[in-house]
């Protein structure tokens, strides 16, 4: 396009056939056969700073002095009150594409834009091109902490810090310089420049880094806050999608505020955007969100997300033009406070309520650079030029929202790897915002389930138990019968040997009284009965070994029973235990807090402890002067008393001198004119004389 358009409004339809035309020759930020190298599965940590005592303080604040922050630094108050969904920031991070700069929900592109943060802060002070620029030879990080603090070069250096390869200074110093400022600007000065450190800029917790300090210093001459914050967001984002982890130090609020925005559906006309007072930050940060989606179903919701599904402009958005590129950069260079990176307006259009076309995205995915080394130098000055040539155009709205090409152009681009749509029924809207307990509840309820499981176990086992021992006692009394049944037999048995001796003694005796045939059959009698006897005996014995090994295999059992009862006992108790261990790991985690509430403590019980010492000196000091002052009263009370002696003489001396008086006025007041004259001024003696009596 020609110089000509420099800093002006362009037609649509120009800037459309332009960009068309540079994505033709150019291509796009990926080009075919490019392999991405980010993982599956991205793990981020959205670790925030505590912002309760500046919530305190803020709400300690008078509505003037709220005032005078808005008219400065505008609505970054409210950011103290935006939650943080957690699983919803560690699903919206596995759709950031780095490629292009944008989150891609399935067939959405969606990206903040600088309009959009600028509308969120509501600044009236800044100048929407005057943008920030990393200082190469700028003040001394103490410098500028004098200027905004207004505190001496000593109270300064000696409260920097080293945090790894940055210096800092700790949020409890400042805190300190809130409460106790005199000044009431330099109070909402020091507290803005909290709020940049500890909530947009949260790099090192607890933190305010110099970086940070070095963009608040020049937000009094007009500069615009909101490419830094885009810039350093887009940059976290990328780094941790390129580490597959890592801890976000983006403005986590903001991000979300902007995505709620555009993610519910409102119904209602939002004429509250025209009313000067309106903050749409404000209620963003009062609305209620849902806390219990868990991550699964906000990847699966976001993973499906169709056109019909997003609020493509935010309700309080109003858009006017757009900026689109600066200089010869095809799309939006942005420098952050550690680094720049860039990002293409044309790829969300719609977010304007301007129709889409076909972006040109040449050279994204390989603008990123840090602040380091000697090259960044030459690269910042070329991106301060060119936002010095921005360029706008006007939006155009129409029916359908995208053109035929770009439905194209979107279905063949290469994207980095982000999670697809889910081609196999995915689940519906409603089914994944359905509430989900609690990962404790779950926990909780899965216990109290195998608790009464195993209750309801061992009492089963106890039951048996009981009737096993019945089992025992009853093979036991059959045993002990078996047995003397078995000592029956026996003495039977003996007894018939003894009968079967004392007939065969007798039958020698008493020689052949019977005939052989006679002898034979009562033999043969006797051994029958005998064989009987045996027979009975080896069943008794065969009885006996099966009731011992009965009695074996009962006692095996009631041992078995033993053991899964003391099983299932050390089971209820690792489970017990486990519970134990949560609820031990939650109290740790309010130790580690408290122990860091103590350590604030103590250091501000040294802060009080030097002002005690500095009270007490300044206490001996004004007991000493006191001392000077009594000793120069007992001096001046001495000196008073010695005038007095001295006007006491004078008196009686001037009552002698008026009897004088009176005995020569008489003597010279008729002589002559100078005999008067003497007895006019001895009259004036005695008058003199009158007024001393009080001094006598």
């Amino acid at each position: 396009m020609e110089s000509g358009f420099f800093d002006k409004v362009e037609d649509n339809a120009a800037v459309r056939i332009w960009a068309e035309t540079t994505q033709q020759e150019k291509g796009d930020s990926l080009t075919e056969g490019y392999v991405s190298e980010l993982s599956d599965f991205t793990r981020v940590s959205v670790t925030q700073n505590n912002l309760q005592e500046m919530k305190e303080i803020w709400a300690q604040w008078d509505d003037e002095v709220k005032r005078l922050f808005y008219c400065h630094y505008g609505d970054l108050p409210y950011l103290l009150d935006v939650k943080i969904d957690e699983r919803l920031f560690r699903a919206l991070v596995q759709y950031w594409n780095s490629a292009y700069s944008c989150f891609t929900f399935g067939n959405v592109d969606l990206v903040p834009t600088i309009e959009e943060y600028t509308a969120l802060i509501r600044c009236p002070k800044i100048q929407v091109d005057r943008i920030y620029s990393k200082a190469t030879n700028g003040p001394a990080f103490s410098k500028k902490l004098m200027n905004i603090t207004g505190m001496s070069e000593q109270w300064v250096t000696t409260r920097i810090k080293q945090k790894g390869d940055c210096r800092c200074i700790p949020w409890r110093h400042l805190r300190d310089l809130i409460l106790a400022h005199p000044d009431v600007k330099k109070r909402v000065d020091v507290f803005a420049l909290s709020i940049y450190g500890l909530v947009v800029f949260p790099k090192a917790l607890g933190h305010v880094d110099e970086a940070v300090s070095d963009l608040f210093d020049r937000l009094s001459k007009g500069t615009t806050p909101v490419p830094a914050i885009l810039a350093e967001t887009f940059r976290s984002l990328n780094a941790c999608r390129r580490a597959g982890e890592g801890r976000f130090i983006g403005c986590a609020q903001l991000l979300l505020s902007w995505f709620h925005s555009h993610f519910w559906k409102i119904e209602k006309v939002p004429y509250r955007v025209f009313f000067e007072n309106y903050s749409p930050l404000k209620e963003l940060a009062a609305t209620p969100r849902r806390d219990d989606i868990t991550e699964e179903n906000w990847m699966a919701i976001l993973q499906n997300l169709q056109d019909e599904d997003v609020e493509w402009r935010a309700p309080w958005m109003v858009p006017d033009e757009i900026l689109y590129r600066c200089g010869d950069f095809d799309w939006v260079p942005l420098l952050g406070v550690w680094g720049a990176i860039g990002y293409a307006p044309l790829l969300a259009l719609r977010q304007y309520r301007s129709r889409q076309f076909i972006p040109p995205t040449h050279g994204l995915a390989q603008c990123e650079f840090v602040f380091a080394g000697n090259n960044y130098k030459r690269r910042v000055r070329e991106i301060s030029n060119a936002w010095n040539q921005t360029r706008r155009m006007k939006k155009f709205a129409a029916n359908p929202m995208v053109t035929l090409e770009y439905d194209q152009w979107r279905i063949q681009r290469i994207n980095d790897n982000i999670p697809t749509p889910d081609q196999e029924g995915p689940r519906s809207m409603e089914e994944c915002l359905r509430p989900t307990p609690s990962e404790l509840e779950i926990v909780r309820h899965d216990f109290e389930r195998k608790g009464l499981e195993l209750e309801k176990r061992i009492e089963q086992l106890e039951e048996e138990k009981m009737q096993l021992g019945l089992d025992v006692d009853v093979q036991k009394l059959e045993a002990e019968r078996l047995r003397k049944g078995k000592n029956k037999a026996e003495e039977d048995l003996d007894s018939l040997k003894t009968d079967y001796k004392k007939l065969r003694r007798s039958i020698r005796t008493a020689g052949l009284g019977k005939t052989s045939e006679q002898w034979r059959q009562e033999v043969k009698e006797e051994k029958s009965k005998a064989s009987q006897w045996e027979e009975k005996f080896r069943e008794a014995q065969a009885r006996e070994e099966t009731l011992k090994e009965s009695l074996v295999e009962s006692q095996n059992e009631k041992e078995r029973l033993k053991m899964r009862v003391t099983e299932l006992e050390k089971s209820l108790y690792q489970q017990r235990a486990r519970n134990s261990v949560i609820e031990l790991k939650a109290s740790q985690s309010k130790i580690e807090e408290l122990k860091g509430n103590i350590e604030e403590l103590k250091v501000a019980l040294q802060d009080r402890e030097l002002q005690l010492e500095f009270l007490e000196i300044n206490n001996d000091r004004l007991n000493e002067q006191l001392h000077q002052s009594q000793e120069q009263v007992r001096n001046r009370d001495y000196v008073m008393g010695e005038a007095l002696i001295q006007v006491r003489d004078v008196a009686e001396h001037l009552q002698t001198l008026a009897v004088q008086a009176d005995v020569l006025s008489l003597k010279y007041e008729s002589e002559s004119d100078k005999g008067r004259e003497l007895a006019w001024l001895l009259r004036q003696v005695k008058a003199l004389s009158i007024r001393a009596k009080p001094y006598m």
